[in-house]
């Protein structure tokens, strides 16, 4: 029993020191190239080291840690390989989960679907991108749940949290926004009149425009690429 206690103590310890790196990780807090020690990660949090290096470990699984023997840990820089295939499976996915939605929409979805894109709206016109972004995020996990793909989201999101680090760099985020929230709106339509292939093609142009961004943060940035 206490066996049982112990692990699951360190289990929860383990959750919060992966969450709380993973997110300075992925906001840029902490910056591609930089070394981190489990004996300095355990003392800022107060812990032992084994949950650190558990963390590590579950980091090191999603291609953000590079753990070598003998040798610092280090915050894996970006990869333009990985970016690619990481956008070639959301997009196969997300097609996919598009086509479905098409034959099972409704005006409930059609319902809920406007509320979320009022909501965007409202977010652009205050200057709130992080706002607007978290309802990006709920547009396309929408799609999934509303189309009856739930689970396919975590494909999705998973490979968006590989590209989502590097358009942090991005610099013209509050024009780029605009020209998402535009997509979604036709997006939307296309769905509303369960338009199959105008909603794949919109949803192909949509994810090309992340073409520009990569090229450019490469360009101004490379030193963070491995």
């Amino acid at each position: 029993m206490l066996d049982l206690v112990e692990n699951l103590q360190r289990r929860t310890t383990t959750d919060l020191v992966f969450e709380k790196l993973h997110d300075e990780i992925a906001t840029l807090a902490i910056l591609p190239g930089a070394k981190l020690s489990e004996v300095e990660i355990a003392q800022r949090f107060g812990v032992s080291r084994q949950p650190v290096r558990d963390a590590f470990n579950r980091l090191e699984n999603l291609d953000l840690l590079l753990i070598r023997p003998q040798r610092a840990t280090e915050v894996r820089g970006f990869s333009l390989k990985r970016v690619a295939h990481a956008r070639f499976v959301r997009l196969a996915v997300e097609l996919e989960v598009i086509e479905r939605a098409c034959l099972v929409w409704d005006n409930d979805c059609v319902k809920t679907m406007n509320q979320n894109l009022q909501l965007q709206e409202q977010a652009l016109e205050s200057g709130q991108s992080d706002r607007f972004h978290a309802l990006d995020y709920d547009f396309h996990k929408l799609i999934c749940d509303l189309g009856g793909c739930p689970l396919a989201f975590e494909t999705i999101e998973e490979c968006k949290k590989k590209v989502d680090r590097l358009c942090v760099l991005s610099l013209d985020r509050k024009n780029e926004s605009a020209i998402l929230f535009d997509d979604h709106q036709r997006l939307a339509r296309a769905l509303e009149h369960r338009a199959g292939g105008d909603a794949t093609s919109v949803a192909r142009k949509h994810f090309s425009r992340l073409d520009d961004i990569i090229a450019e943060v490469h360009s101004k940035h490379s030193n963070y690429f491995e």
